[in-house]
């Protein structure tokens, strides 16, 4: 999530190199649906997907529950689990490696899948004070977790 640079050294943390702009990072979880459901605490714009996901035990939490997830391409080595996978991610391609025609059609399936979920990060990042938030990882997860709730109350209205 893009943010406004803070002044100082305070915020040298939320500076992503990949995206080339400042921001937080956070997880959500969905439903099938789309609405969400979780929110992670917010972290510096540089981590992982993965680094934050071991942070917040998920692949526990979903084993534990019975459940499991669609993930973008940035999830891809966190579930190595062949046999009992929690989290599905999708096949990338590089120079060396072409997909193959069923690869192309298991991204799409996933892509499909996955459409409710991007409409759910959509409507969170509707507000548009996240935007103009300047402030640090602590209080942004309070604002996140409120603006959570107040999305879900605007969407099932």
């Amino acid at each position: 999530m893009r943010t406004r640079r803070r002044t100082g050294k305070a915020d040298r943390r939320n500076y992503s190199g990949k995206h080339r702009s400042h921001g937080l990072h956070f997880l959500a979880l969905t439903d099938e649906n789309g609405p969400l459901i979780w929110i992670s605490a917010a972290r510096p714009g540089h981590t992982h997907d993965n680094t934050a996901a071991r942070h917040d035990h998920i692949l526990a939490h979903l084993r534990a529950a019975g459940l499991g997830a669609l993930a973008d391409l940035g999830f891809r080595g966190l579930d190595n689990d062949i046999l009992d996978p929690v989290i599905v991610t999708g096949y990338i391609a590089t120079r060396t490696h072409k997909l193959t025609r069923g690869e192309k059609e298991a991204n799409r399936v996933l892509a499909v899948g996955r459409a409710p979920v991007e409409h759910g990060f959509a409507h969170l990042k509707n507000w548009r004070i996240l935007t103009e938030l300047r402030t640090d990882p602590a209080r942004a997860t309070r604002l996140l977790r409120a603006l959570l709730v107040l999305t879900n109350l605007e969407i099932n209205r």
